[in-house]
């Protein structure tokens, strides 16, 4: 393989990790349970919490709880699209990407 071919391939992997990147990035990822749904963007960032339950305002403790838990399975699908979508590319790089 000639050294022209290679940086070709490079460049092409490269372009692709990027649209991957950015398709993530877009993409709004949903945590949610019987009390609450999160939304969180691809660049987690928390851009919404919904109170699906009100009788929970009453209970404090037990509503950060549940903003905490639909939080984390928003979160969760973020590093499993990532792990999907990039990790053909990074070939085990682990939390690099």
């Amino acid at each position: 393989m000639n050294m022209q071919s290679l940086m070709a391939q490079a460049q092409k992997v490269q372009r692709d990790l990027e649209r991957a990147n950015q398709e993530i990035e877009k993409t709004i990822f949903i945590g949610e349970n019987e009390a609450v749904k999160v939304e969180v963007t691809g660049k987690n960032v928390v851009s919404k919490i919904e109170i699906k339950d009100e009788q929970l305002l009453s209970d404090k403790e037990l509503l950060q709880d549940m903003i905490v838990v639909a939080a984390n399975k928003a979160l969760e699908q973020i590093v499993k699209m990532k792990s999907e979508k990039l990790g053909k590319y990074t070939g085990g790089l682990g939390g690099l990407f």
